[in-house]
């Protein structure tokens, strides 16, 4: 399966493609030189293979190259910082204990 992650600013969201098509999204708000992760989804019939996963990962490196925060709202996104350490760096320090991080 090729899989593939855009941004789409206009959309304000993530979006992950399994050959060629849309498989789920995340979204965000931007908040001055923050990210706000409100919302992440699969469709159900991509479930279970790991597209959120990539689709999470790209996002928050996609983040960190940009230089910005990320604030983690979704339980996924959190959920998914909390497993990775190597990304809690990208929620702003003072934020931190507000996502039990």
């Amino acid at each position: 399966m090729d899989v593939k992650v855009e941004k789409s600013s206009e959309r304000s969201r993530y979006e992950v493609f399994a050959d060629g098509v849309l498989a789920g999204f995340a979204e965000y708000e931007r908040q001055g030189d923050e990210l706000a992760f409100t919302h992440t989804e699969i469709k159900e019939e991509f479930g279970g293979q790991g597209l959120a996963s990539k689709l999470i990962r790209a996002a928050l490196d996609d983040a960190r190259t940009q230089g910005v925060g990320v604030l983690p709202y979704c339980p996924f996104v959190c959920g998914f910082v909390k497993k990775h350490a190597d990304y809690v760096d990208l929620v702003p320090e003072g934020r931190r204990a507000e996502f039990e991080l």
